[in-house]
């Protein structure tokens, strides 16, 4: 079996502890208005057209292939404390072969770190996350009809996937992407405050926005919705964990 990846990135040292590859998986059953890898949307290979010329992005591998690839480096993860990081696009979608991946990785005694929107059948996504050591997965709307206006699905399978990790997994963090004019109000941190304390979360991780993936959208031609939009200044973001945390759910 073979698993669609657009891009394999070494020397990732944001992605999980230590220096790590990170593994892009192609691939994802969300829309986000405001996503920063447009290019790993679709399950398939398409076209950049780059500046300095086309490109085209996505291709197969198998788990030998990516293997290989990420043994190169074995001598960075173990004298940092790095590992592997499976991410996207949509990891969790390509279960079978990510299972299969974990499995090496497993094997070879390399530490497994995910990143996930979490809009994955309950099954499936206990199954995997089950053989991760660090997950990281999105909550990017407390209200459904929302998020469903500006991901393309509702939050409800990702609702029960997080309170999964709360029952059963040791190592996750819930990350909260602050959107202009999605999820950036006060109300909105009161609204998320409410909704993780309900789900017994005590501790978040703010994302703030940014706009480095604007080019990426012309060399996909896809249209930027948010082109124009500003970053949220630091005070707005320090106004908005200070109400998480008051609010009882510790942000950082």
């Amino acid at each position: 079996m073979l698993s669609m990846i657009f891009n394999i990135q070494k020397f990732s040292i944001h992605d999980g502890p230590g220096i790590r590859t990170s593994v892009f998986f192609k691939g994802c059953n969300l829309r986000c208005a405001w996503c920063s890898n447009p290019e790993s949307q679709s399950t398939e290979p398409e076209i950049l057209r780059e500046p300095d010329g086309d490109r085209v992005c996505g291709r197969t591998y198998s788990v030998r292939e990516l293997m290989d690839e990420i043994l190169k480096d074995r001598v960075f993860y173990e004298s940092s404390g790095g590992g592997v990081t499976l991410t996207g696009g949509e990891p969790f979608l390509q279960s079978e072969i990510a299972e299969g991946l974990c499995s090496e990785l497993k094997r070879e005694r390399i530490h497994i770190a995910a990143e996930t929107a979490g809009n994955i059948d309950e099954k499936i996504f206990a199954r995997l996350a089950g053989m991760i050591d660090f997950i990281y997965i999105d909550f990017k709307h407390y209200d459904a009809e929302k998020h469903l206006k500006y991901t393309g699905a509702d939050n409800k399978l990702i609702r029960k996937n997080i309170l999964w990790l709360k029952d059963n997994h040791p190592q996750f963090v819930v990350r909260i992407p602050v959107i202009p004019g999605f999820n950036d109000s006060s109300e909105d941190a009161y609204g998320f405050a409410k909704a993780l304390s309900e789900m017994g979360i005590k501790q978040v991780q703010l994302l703030p926005f940014h706009r480095l993936g604007e080019k990426k959208y012309e060399y996909t031609g896809k249209d930027y919705l948010y082109k124009n939009v500003k970053p949220l200044s630091a005070k707005q973001l320090e106004e908005y964990s200070k109400i998480l945390t008051e609010a009882g759910v510790i942000s950082k």
